[in-house]
């Protein structure tokens, strides 16, 4: 997938629910849930339990939805997330290989980066956009405002202290989408397998940010 058609997802969609799987089992169903709720841009951390797998199920079961990962930490493991079917890759830290690779094979990449050198560094060299992680450590919605004048022009996506409650404030700040993790899936309701409360949460904030 090209930046520019992944870019206008995001622009579109503007929130990423970002599932950690103990069970690929589980998986399958918090995907299912936040995808009834009207969510589809979904992550897959590659650090659950047979994570290319999963990906490669929910882009037969999920059609309308466009399915990446993340927590990607080298070359080896990206290019496998391609081969599974992954549509777009988030990784923790800013790895130049990893970017490259990435691009040769025409699949978005978003670096994680904290500071404006990293996220330059990033963007520069080919990312599609930036994750900006762990965002509430640094400040929040403030930091994400504070870094609209000098580097405006680089797609953010803050993840790391989005809520339900404030996702709409960062993307109010200029970030181009936001990504939660635990906020969409809490504990209780997973292990209940609440799947109804689940989809009623990103059924809400779908609409916080239409």
């Amino acid at each position: 997938m090209p930046n520019q058609i992944w870019l206008s997802q995001l622009q579109k969609h503007r929130a990423i629910a970002v599932i950690r799987a103990p069970k690929i089992e589980v998986g399958q169903q918090m995907a299912m849930a936040i995808a009834s709720g009207g969510m589809q841009l979904i992550e897959i951390t590659w650090n659950s339990l047979r994570a290319g797998e999963l990906i490669t199920r929910l882009r037969s079961e999920l059609p309308a939805c466009t399915i990446g990962t993340g927590t990607l930490f080298n070359v080896q493991q990206l290019e496998e997330a391609i081969a599974s079917g992954a549509q777009f890759l988030f990784t923790p830290h800013v790895d130049l290989a990893m970017i490259q690779a990435a691009q040769e094979k025409n699949v978005p990449i978003i670096p994680g980066a904290m500071t404006p050198t990293e996220i330059v560094t990033a963007w520069s060299q080919g990312a599609s956009c930036v994750k900006v992680f762990p965002v509430q450590a640094v400040g929040g919605v403030d930091y994400i405002k504070s870094l609209q004048g000098p580097l405006g022009e680089i797609p953010l996506i803050p993840t790391g202290g989005v809520t339900l409650e404030n996702a709409k404030e960062f993307l109010q700040a200029g970030a181009i989408a936001v990504g939660l993790s635990g906020e969409l899936f809490p504990k209780k309701l997973v292990t209940e397998g609440n799947w109804q409360a689940i989809a009623s949460g990103a059924r809400k904030l779908i609409e916080q940010l239409s």
